[in-house]
């Protein structure tokens, strides 16, 4: 999809959804919000509907207002309040619907308001305040090490048992996971503010391109490779937490992995 594509789906759903006396609100989020970086062909559309309270459930069901909605070809409830949609095209739709309470439900960065008949854009406001002003706890570096070191170990040993699908999952997902984790924690403010505040993954291309990259080779390689390539990462990166001895007991299991 193209932004201007983009711009055209999104005006099409604002213009339904004012026709509608039952909603107050349509907002914004993420790449939907205007603010940067923008969408580009593989943006999804991220939205927040805001009823009349008892009217926010009719709007759960996508296929009578979103636009273009005979293209649709999977719509399901992901939780209480929020929905996905798929159209044929490949294009993906995230939506949430609330009642005006309900919105303080939501944790959110990037938002813009779309249509306003009820102080959305002023509880908007509030509900990015009260994210920035409580965001996750921060782990315990020793524990996050110890567990990227152990999920390398085990995630190596059940590929080396021919487990593999758990050992993908341990060393690319858990073990890596871990890892960024603690990457993030060591960033400056001005290379922290590049990343995105709600999902730690995200455009840490941004914040340290060049380790970014590394840890992506790291995990097209086959498992073990992986794991130890995360080592030799994790021990450069963060040599507070990552000592000698642990590091040379990690290697050794990754060898006896490797036969």
């Amino acid at each position: 999809m193209t932004p201007a594509a983009h711009a055209a789906f999104l005006e099409a759903a604002r213009a339904r959804l004012a026709a509608e006396p039952d909603v107050l609100g349509l907002v914004g989020l993420g790449s939907t919000s205007g603010e940067p970086p923008g969408p580009d062909a593989f943006s999804d559309h991220d939205l927040f509907v805001v009823t009349r309270p008892g009217a926010q459930e009719r709007f759960r069901d996508p296929r009578w207002w979103l636009p273009d909605a005979g293209e649709i070809a999977l719509a399901f409830r992901e939780t209480a309040h929020g929905v996905k949609v798929l159209y044929r095209s490949g294009h993906l739709v995230e939506y949430a619907a609330f009642d005006p309470d309900e919105l303080f439900l939501a944790r959110v960065n990037r938002w813009r308001v779309l249509l306003d008949r009820a102080d959305v854009t002023a509880r908007m406001a509030r509900v990015r305040e009260a994210t920035a002003a409580a965001p996750p706890p921060p782990a315990d570096a020793a524990w996050l090490a110890g567990q990227l070191l152990t999920n390398l170990v085990a995630g190596a040993g059940r590929a080396a048992r021919g487990e593999r699908l758990s050992g993908h999952a341990l060393v690319r997902v858990s073990a890596a996971g871990h890892l960024v984790t603690l990457l993030r924690e060591r960033l400056d403010p001005t290379r922290l503010a590049a990343l995105d505040d709600l999902d730690r993954w995200r455009r840490l291309e941004r914040a340290l391109p060049e380790v970014a990259a590394e840890l992506d080779a790291a995990l097209r390689l086959p498992v073990v490779e992986a794991a130890r390539a995360l080592l030799a990462l994790a021990a450069r990166e963060r040599p507070d937490v990552i000592g000698p001895g642990a590091r040379a007991a990690v290697e050794a299991a990754l060898s006896a992995a490797e036969g």
